[in-house]
């Protein structure tokens, strides 16, 4: 198989995670990313759909920055060599340089395979994209269990494919009037094929996704009792307490209250970190929030470079303190006198 160089591709496409007719919540955050790299090479911005009820499809891509849109109208079941032929027939007709995928489970079944047909490079799980002066994809992600940012580049050959974590990047917002060029084509499922069947049910989101508040405990916390009054701290604020990877490690705290790579990514409209030093790990959790406060004994903590208001003090003074005040703010404003 013949390796594909450089020579002739051009532009973004995006691949959208479609199911019965709706699009994935990754999808305007990768548009939105590729809109900005575009910006930075002056090239197009094209995605590509496969699955049902494409015209439900076209109609939420109304608005958004896109030039072209490839729609592939199939059963509505995930068939990983199906999907995966159907993707690289657009990507050999389109020739985009960069293919921007999901980090979902059905984007980490096809960008390998995509990759592998295509004998160029993959990076997966990506916290952060650029372009070089020379259209490279910058790729940058966690490396040595978060210790470092890799940045990756594919010199060599195209296109170069990425996957990105939902949840990292800022959505796409949309124009008056804009819609894109949309191609559908009805693809018959193949008759044999390993289908990948999704069960719906009810999802319950992690308290800490739709939290406009979040209180973040990490290691500075000394013992899990000392949990409670951060739990406290949470509760007379309105929101909800999160924590580092740390704790969880540590079997303290539930893993769906992890914030990070290995966790969740949050963007609440006022995060409060207590102990928590400020790994790339926990780092790339807490990129959409609007305004951090952080609380560390450590000068040096790496959270201070992050933070909106980084107070260097410690946690065990200022909880107790913080928990009184709100409760006593609270009973003043509960009707009793």
């Amino acid at each position: 198989m013949r390796r594909e160089t450089g020579t002739g591709w051009s532009g973004i496409l995006v691949y959208l995670q479609c199911r019965q007719g709706i699009v994935h919540p990754c999808g305007p955050e990768l548009i939105g990313e590729a809109v900005r790299l575009a910006e930075q090479c002056g090239e197009e911005v094209c995605v590509l759909g496969i699955g049902s009820r494409m015209e439900s499809v076209q109609e939420q891509l109304e608005g958004f920055p896109v030039s072209r849109a490839f729609l592939y109208e199939t059963d509505d079941l995930f068939e990983p060599s199906l999907y995966a032929s159907l993707a690289a027939d657009c990507i050999r007709e389109r020739r985009p340089s960069v293919v921007l995928i999901g980090g979902t489970l059905e984007g980490r079944a096809l960008a390998p395979r995509l990759a592998v047909e295509f004998r160029t490079g993959l990076t997966a799980d990506c916290t952060a994209l650029e372009m070089d002066d020379r259209g490279n994809l910058v790729q940058i992600r966690p490396a040595f269990g978060g210790n470092v940012m890799a940045s990756i580049l594919t010199e060599n050959s195209r296109p170069q494919f990425a996957t990105v974590r939902p949840g990292i990047m800022e959505p796409a917002g949309k124009r008056k009037g804009g819609a894109p060029d949309c191609r559908v084509r009805k693809v018959p499922a193949r008759e044999g094929a390993p289908l990948i069947r999704v069960q719906e049910c009810e999802e319950k989101p992690a308290a800490i996704g739709g939290s406009r508040l979040l209180v973040a405990a990490g290691r500075g916390v000394k013992r899990k009792e000392d949990l409670d009054m951060l739990y406290r701290l949470a509760e007379v604020l309105g929101g909800e307490l999160a924590c580092s990877r740390a704790l969880v490690e540590k079997g303290w705290m539930p893993p769906e209250r992890q914030i990070g790579l290995s966790g969740s990514s949050v963007r609440p409209e006022c995060l409060i970190t207590f102990g928590i030093s400020g790994t790339v790990q926990f780092m790339a959790g807490i990129r959409q929030a609007k305004r951090i406060i952080a609380v560390n004994s450590d000068p040096r903590a790496r959270i201070f470079e992050r933070a909106h208001h980084p107070v260097c003090a410690d946690l065990y003074e200022i909880v107790p303190l913080l928990v009184k005040y709100m409760e006593k703010e609270a009973g003043s404003h509960s009707g009793g006198v």
